[in-house]
């Protein structure tokens, strides 16, 4: 069985390569039932998350990511997220590949984020905030200076240190980025977010036409990273329905206050890439792309990997 670690993972999914895959998946599909959630305690004071994420193809591939989010681990001096991926054969159900689920996460992760954007964020988009100073963080800004015009950088986290120090690491690949003591969004013209945050940190108030916001870090119904006056303003788009409705604090809060009805949802990621609808549709659109992340992402990076490895 080929074991792929973070090294190998990152070297095997670069962003356009990967986006088309996950552009490919989204488009044709595959079976991915909703992910199983349970919390733990961490036995200080912290709940704990275990995610298991299974998705396959009939005849193809099978694969199933484990994953352990510990915020705790912020003050431990360590990731807050964990996780590990296994791709089998869906014929015989031989164990394939055992791949590190952290950088396929991240990498997975930012390019749904710059999947959407292809459709919702303007092509001449050159200023950046980002809010979350982890490696899904680091990704984004990554990703998005490759596929957009990128010339400014702003890095706000919770934690100024850690954005200060996201900021140098991205300074010294070149990268046009600087840490920011407010999560503003003022002169923006791409905003995400890739938080643990449980209160809103953008506000519709403040967000001006033509921004693009994109919501990644509020995966359960009690976190959430903008307020419902920014989704009732903008053009919302999810990754899948049937998880944004389930499990997306940012939409499940909205709608409970009446800010916005599931109707709002104009489009999931499938119907953007399958053309049902175009994104979008002026210059001064607010667009909202909120994720919380869908099995057959990681099913089709686990593929490309394997593949780009030379295996067959």
């Amino acid at each position: 069985m080929l074991q792929l670690d973070r090294e190998a993972v990152r070297a095997a999914l670069p962003w356009d390569a990967l986006i088309e895959a996950l552009e490919a998946m989204f488009r044709d599909g595959c079976e991915a039932p909703l992910r199983h959630r349970h919390a733990m305690p961490d036995g200080e004071g912290t709940e704990n998350t275990l995610l298991l994420m299974p998705a396959w193809r009939a005849g193809g591939h099978t694969g199933v990511k484990i994953v352990h989010v510990a915020p705790g681990n912020a003050a431990r001096g360590l990731p807050a997220v964990h996780a590990a991926y296994l791709l089998s054969d869906a014929v015989t159900g031989a164990p394939l590949a055992l791949l590190d689920g952290g950088e396929l996460t991240d990498r997975r992760t930012a390019a749904a984020s710059l999947l959407a954007a292809r459709f919702l964020a303007r092509p001449d988009s050159s200023r950046l905030l980002l809010l979350g100073s982890g490696k899904v963080a680091r990704a984004l800004a990554e990703g998005y200076a490759a596929r957009f015009p990128i010339r400014d950088i702003r890095i706000w986290s919770p934690t100024a240190a850690n954005a200060a120090r996201l900021a140098a690491t991205l300074a010294e690949e070149g990268l046009p980025a600087r840490a920011v003591d407010r999560p503003d969004p003022a002169g923006a013209d791409i905003v995400s977010a890739a938080t643990l945050a449980t209160s809103a940190l953008v506000r519709g108030a403040e967000v001006a036409p033509g921004t693009h916001v994109d919501l990644i870090g509020a995966y359960r119904r009690d976190m959430r990273e903008a307020d419902g006056a920014l989704l009732a303003r903008a053009t919302v788009v999810v990754d899948t329905r049937t998880g944004a409705f389930a499990e997306a604090g940012d939409i499940v809060q909205a709608i409970a206050e009446g800010a916005i009805t599931e109707a709002s949802v104009v489009a999931d990621l499938a119907e953007l890439c399958r053309g049902v609808h175009p994104g979008r549709r002026s210059a001064q659109d607010i667009t909202l792309f909120k994720s919380v992340g869908w099995a057959g992402e990681d099913l089709a990076a686990a593929i490309l990997a394997y593949r780009r490895t030379g295996a067959v």
